[in-house]
């Protein structure tokens, strides 16, 4: 009986060893380095090369933002995030220049109307021109926020937009944003019970 179980964990460790000869070495940054070829039977980069181009060319990713471009915009930003809030003083040429811009549009309502910690998200898209397809559409308020609250701080969104626009972009910045959805999360962290405080 010893020997039968002897023959039999032989048997599995020889097979296992045979399976580990036949597995492949896994790339753990699949295929970074190797561009596509009509000879290849490997996954590779996909890349726009001609099979007349001599040697390998370099490969074209197209990055994943994902199909929605989403920023938060606070009425108080940190210190640290400052230079995140400047209007570019160029054409807006990447996705950083375009948050920059819209954060730096917002002007949150006036204290007498707003609301300690309100949030609110509007979707729009842009045309290739940096104007609006439509207007933005509210898609997130906090909850318990009166009908006038809301009203005043879509009001405030839609001004602080309309006064920035139209945006000025690259040509490639704007074929690639051209209908693209854009969410926009406006937090008010203003501290306003200091400020009404400072009025008394």
């Amino acid at each position: 009986m010893l020997r039968v179980l002897l023959a039999f964990v032989l048997l599995i460790a020889a097979a296992g060893a045979d399976a580990a000869d036949r597995r492949h070495q896994i790339n753990p940054v699949p295929f970074s380095h190797s561009p596509c070829s009509v000879l290849d039977d490997a996954p590779c980069t996909p890349s726009f090369c001609s099979v007349f181009n001599q040697g390998p060319c370099i490969p074209e990713i197209d990055y994943p933002y994902g199909e929605n471009l989403q920023v938060t915009v606070q009425s108080v930003p940190p210190e640290s995030d400052a230079a995140k809030y400047r209007k570019p003083d160029h054409d807006l040429d990447s996705i950083g220049d375009l948050f920059a811009a819209l954060r730096s549009c917002w002007t949150p309502p006036p204290t007498d109307v707003a609301r300690q910690g309100m949030q609110m998200s509007v979707r729009f898209s842009f045309k290739r021109t940096g104007e609006m397809i439509a207007p933005p559409r509210l898609t997130f308020a906090t909850q318990g926020a009166s009908a006038d609250t809301r009203a005043a701080y879509l009001k405030a969104i839609n001004s602080s937009l309309d006064a920035c626009l139209p945006l000025k972009f690259s040509a490639s910045l704007g074929g690639a944003l051209a209908g693209r959805p854009i969410a926009i999360r406006y937090v008010d962290n203003r501290d306003l019970k200091q400020t009404s405080s400072d009025k008394q």
